[in-house]
């Protein structure tokens, strides 16, 4: 009798900002599960915790995204369970919707699963307060695959709407005008003194936490691992936090409550 062909799972998994704490457990069993584990080389040093030597790893480069993904997807298809490794979610300026491009272009059987993690907006934003308690837009800076009139477009819609925004991608050593851009933008619509936060290497040792305004915000260190949130018209800072209210206060009030006597 003729053997059917056995083929493979990838699981695409998102492991966080950085912190090994911050993976999530189905995140590292996956790993930890994987005949073979693909990924770029950075985000690979920071999960070597979940690796044994038995496991095969296959890094890459930045800016190999399409062979990373092509790789992991013909591992999968030759019967192995695949682990394609990739920072913060992988929903969110990632692999997952690169992957299933290529599973649909190839025809590929393996089965496709996605394991989300704790995304850049997210993190930067516990780290910096609360600023996205209300609406927001997420934008990325980066041309290289989006022309930057449809950024400009989308910056433009979400300035004008008041959405706090949360920017990635926001500078490199080649692209160094679209942030300066992207403040002009905002400043058409909102006050120089909107508060504004950039996070750099969130959770990982070499963090760097700014708190500044819109006016200010291009004064200080903003590059590739910067995530940049803008507030709205009505964040404000208390302390060093940065918070968007939600319109608890507007709806309900905020008294402070009558306290109980002892008896």
């Amino acid at each position: 009798m003729k053997k059917t062909k056995q083929f493979g799972s990838l699981t695409v998994v998102g492991t966080g900002p950085g912190a090994i704490d911050l993976i999530t457990p189905r995140a590292g069993q996956v790993i930890k599960q994987a005949d073979v584990v693909v990924g770029y080389t950075t985000y690979l040093d920071l999960v070597t915790t979940f690796i044994s030597p038995a496991q095969e790893v296959i890094s890459s480069r930045m800016m190999q995204e399409i062979d990373r993904c092509r790789k992991a997807l013909a591992l999968a298809d030759d019967g192995k369970q695949v682990a394609l490794v990739c920072g913060g979610d992988p929903g969110i300026y990632a692999m997952a919707g690169l992957v299933y491009e290529l599973a649909r272009e190839t025809g590929s059987p393996s089965r496709v699963e996605i394991i989300p993690g704790i995304a850049a907006l997210n993190s930067c934003a516990a780290i910096l307060g609360a600023p996205l308690m209300h609406d927001f837009a997420a934008i990325s800076l980066s041309d290289l695959m989006t022309p930057w009139h449809v950024i400009e477009k989308r910056l433009q819609a979400a300035a004008m709407a008041d959405f706090v925004t949360v920017i990635y991608n926001p500078k490199s050593k080649k692209r160094t005008t679209q942030i300066v851009r992207a403040r002009e933008i905002m400043l058409a619509y909102r006050e120089p003194d909107t508060p504004a936060g950039i996070v750099t290497g969130a959770t990982r040792p070499h963090e760097t936490v700014q708190l500044t305004s819109l006016a200010t915000m291009l004064d200080g260190e903003i590059g590739m691992q910067s995530t940049v949130i803008i507030g709205n018209s009505t964040t404000f800072v208390f302390g060093d936090r940065m918070i968007t209210p939600r319109g608890y206060g507007d709806k309900y009030g905020l008294r402070e409550p009558a306290m109980k006597k002892n008896d």
